[in-house]
C-alpha cells in the first residue's frame, strides 16, 4: 500500500474506532475542559492494524533524521514507540523504542526514562493526542533531564486547539501529526451525508 493510501486508512480508522461526537460538549478532557467530541486512540494504537499503518507512517517520516530512539510519555506513546521499531527493525534500520514513566518507580533502579538510551542520543518523541501538549512537552522534558537531544515531535491527531502544536514547537524543531481534527471532521461530515442519502 502506497503511503498516501495509508495514511488515509488510518484516518478511517481513527474515525471509525476513536473519534466521538456529541452536538452538546460532554467529554470531560485532560486539561479540565469540556469538549464535544473526543478521541480515544489507543483503540487504534493498540489494534494490530493501526500499529502496522503508524509504525511504517512514522517510520518513513523519521528515517533519514539519523535518530537513536523515540517514545514518550506512558501510556499514550508506548504502543506507537514499539510500533515504529517494530517496522524499523523489519526495514533493517533499527530505532530503539523507550517510555517515559509519569512517576518514578520506588524500587530497583530509579531510573524516569526506560530503554536502550544514553546522554546525547537523538530522539523523536511521540504521543496519540494533543490538545494542550502537555503531555509531550512533559515527555521532552524528561528527555532533556536524562541527556537526550530530541529533535522531532510526531503524534497520531492534532485536536487543533489550545495552541498545542505552538506549545511543542517552542521545545522542539519540528512537529508532524498523522491526523488533524479538521480531517477527521471532514471525513466525519462525509459519512454523515452518505448516511442521509440512504435513508
Amino acid at each position: 500500500m502506497e503511503p498516501g493510501a495509508m495514511a488515509e486508512r488510518l484516518k478511517e480508522l481513527i474515525l471509525r474506532d476513536a473519534f466521538q461526537y456529541s452536538e452538546t460538549p460532554r467529554f470531560k478532557l485532560a486539561h479540565g475542559g469540556v469538549s464535544s467530541f473526543y478521541f480515544n486512540c489507543k483503540r487504534v494504537t493498540l489494534d494490530p492494524e493501526g500499529q502496522v499503518l503508524i509504525g511504517r507512517l512514522i517510520f518513513d517520516l523519521i528515517r533519514d533524521s539519523d535518530v537513536r530512539a523515540v517514545g514518550g510519555l506512558t501510556l499514550g506513546a508506548d504502543p506507537i514507540a514499539l510500533a515504529v521499531a517494530y517496522t524499523s527493525w523489519l526495514e533493517g534500520r533499527p530505532i530503539q523504542a523507550f517510555v517515559v514513566r509519569k512517576l518514578e518507580k520506588g524500587h530497583g533502579i530509579v531510573a524516569p526514562i526506560e530503554g536502550k538510551v544514553k546522554p546525547g542520543d537523538r530522539v523523536v518523541v511521540v504521543d496519540d493526542v494533543i490538545t494542550t501538549g502537555g503531555s509531550t512537552l512533559k515527555a521532552v522534558a524528561a528527555c532533556r533531564t536524562a541527556g537526550l537531544e530530541v529533535v522531532r515531535a510526531v503524534v497520531l491527531v492534532d485536536r487543533q486547539e489550545m495552541n498545542g502544536r505552538e506549545n511543542i514547537l517552542r521545545e522542539v524543531p519540528r512537529m508532524d501529526a498523522l491526523a488533524t481534527r479538521d480531517e477527521i471532521f471532514k471525513l466525519h461530515r462525509r459519512r454523515r451525508a452518505t448516511m442521509d442519502s440512504r435513508l
